[in-house]
């Protein structure tokens, strides 16, 4: 995974928090699903990046 990818699915995962946090502390509903949304949304791209990377780990280890 990149450092870019980790870093921009870092920043989604902690803005759904903030966005969670808020929606609790004001009642807003809305806000909190969206939060929780935004952070499940940087989880699957976690999930993703790190297939990508032990398919390659495979492939490299076929390559020697």
């Amino acid at each position: 995974m990149g450092l870019g990818d980790k870093i921009s699915n870092k920043t989604e995962d902690m803005t759904g928090k903030a966005k969670e946090g808020t929606g609790k502390a004001t009642g807003n509903e809305s806000l909190e699903a969206e939060g929780k949304g935004d952070q499940a949304s940087a989880s699957i791209k976690d999930g993703v990046e790190k297939v990508k990377d032990a398919a390659k780990d495979v492939k490299d280890a076929f390559k020697k």
